[in-house]
């Protein structure tokens, strides 16, 4: 077991263990919003700010589809977690034998729905005439993509749930290098233009894919499976799909706010539109560690609530709570003090015309965001949480409530004020989901027996 690079978070200080198990996820977030930043510096600056917003404006179209993926490959996880947790390797193995088929399903169904139906995503989200064509140049190929960044997806997460979360980080690292290298060869040598962008993002998530698949067959024989372990069953199937499909549609409905606010930019214009993609690129990046303790924090949930440690887990949302509220402070005065040379990286250097009002209108975006992030920090704690307790259909409803904040706003508030409510959507969807979901995890360690168990527990302590 030791050689086998797996870590049990079951025993152990559960604050040491979330710094541990977050640093190399925190640095894996770095390094793909690197080189997704990557992308956009370079469409901006040599493709020009019309192929930047088109590029841009697909974030809300690609979190929708590929969003839906990534949940729907994390939910599947959580069983192997919960297994892990309990010791139970046979039960994880057959797990993860199940979560190949299924896994093959989805990728196939998604990757044809996706192609065939993004130039009417598009049309419908009344993407401009000057962007709609690099938008759907990129969209069209990233979808093409979606088997082998399915498959990344489910490997990582499958290495996740087991406590690794540092393997995952090497291979990203990798395929980030792999990225930059693509993103300067084919943008620059080959008529391309943003379909390179699109391509190095596709290559260089299947090799992350692949290099994971090797390590697996390599270093983790507790996930070698035999024929016994492929076949499908319907106790296994029906367990994973009851995890995998609420995240995943959790995500999407999140995602349909999402482009119900991108919709509302667009009927903004051009200098809108890339003053938004320049500021959510420069957000994402500032969000990362607070996607890491969410993760973190479904693993080791998964972990604990399978070893029967109800105490532990709660422990662990206190432990996230004082590192993401830290956090939160110090990445508001970062923003407030440097975001408009962040926003800047995505632009020419000039101080004069569009650029201009494209990096003082991103700059004010990123500082109204990142001045709600403790709102953001519990949605992504508080919901991996309940995820990883096993309560995955809780999480449809938390999207439910993002998407009548973000709609909301992008509906009936944009329309009449114009650039300055955009920034505040996404905090309105924050604030909405929070309401939910803190109630919501007490009432699923209740459920789970927490207070029994520390009642139990005070009395052996007294005793």
């Amino acid at each position: 077991m030791a050689k086998e690079k797996i870590k049990d978070l079951t025993q152990g200080s559960p604050l040491k263990l979330i710094i541990k198990f977050v640093i190399p996820i925190f640095l894996g977030y770095i390094f793909q919003q690197f080189y997704s930043m990557v992308d956009s510096i370079i469409v901006g600056k040599i493709l020009g700010p019309n192929a930047l917003a088109g590029v841009g404006s697909t974030g809300a179209i690609t979190f929708l589809v590929l969003g839906f993926c990534s949940g729907v490959c994390t939910g599947f996880t959580i069983p192997i977690s919960h297994c892990f947790g309990k010791q139970d390797f046979e039960g994880l193995r057959k797990m993860v034998g199940n979560i190949v088929w299924l896994g093959l399903a989805v990728a196939a169904i998604m990757t044809v729905a996706a192609a065939l139906l993004c130039g009417s995503i598009l049309t419908w989200m009344h993407n401009p005439k000057a962007t709609y064509g690099f938008a759907f140049d990129y969209l069209f190929i990233v979808f093409l993509g979606i088997p082998a960044i399915m498959l990344y997806n489910l490997l990582a997460n499958i290495i996740r749930a087991l406590g690794d979360s540092k393997t995952p980080l090497y291979f990203l690292i990798i395929s980030s290098i792999i990225n930059i290298i693509l993103d300067i060869v084919l943008i620059l040598w080959t008529p391309l233009g943003v379909k390179a962008a699109a391509l190095a993002t596709v290559i260089s998530q299947a090799v992350s894919a692949f290099l994971c698949l090797m390590m697996i067959a390599k270093r983790f024989s507790i996930l070698h499976l035999n024929k016994s372990d492929l076949k499908l069953r319907s106790e296994c199937v029906g367990q994973l799909l009851s995890m995998g499909i609420p995240m995943g549609l959790q995500f999407s409905v999140t995602a349909i706010g999402s482009i119900i606010l991108q919709s509302a930019v667009n009927n903004l214009g051009p200098v809108a539109m890339a003053a938004v993609a320049a500021g959510d690129k420069v957000c994402s990046l500032m969000m990362c560690p607070m996607e890491s303790l969410g993760i973190a924090s479904a693993t080791f949930a998964g972990q604990n609530v399978g070893a029967g440690k109800l105490e532990r887990v709660h422990s662990c949302t206190k432990a996230t709570s004082l590192l993401g509220l830290g956090y939160s402070a110090f990445i508001f005065v970062v923003a407030l003090l440097f975001g408009d040379n962040f926003v800047a990286m995505f632009m020419e250097k000039t101080v004069t015309g569009d650029i201009a009002d494209i990096i003082t209108k991103g700059h004010r975006f990123l500082i109204v965001l990142t001045a709600f992030y403790p709102l953001l920090l519990y949605i992504f704690t508080l919901r991996n949480t309940i995820q990883g307790m096993g309560f995955s259909g809780y999480a449809i409803f938390g999207g439910l409530l993002e998407l009548v904040g973000r709609a909301g706003v992008s509906l009936l508030i944009i329309p009449a004020v114009g650039f300055s409510a955009v920034s505040f959507a996404p905090p309105a969807a924050w604030l909405l989901a929070d309401a939910f979901f803190l109630p919501m995890y007490f009432i699923c360690l209740k459920k789970l027996g927490y207070k029994r168990e520390r009642k139990n527990k005070n009395i052996t302590t007294t005793a």
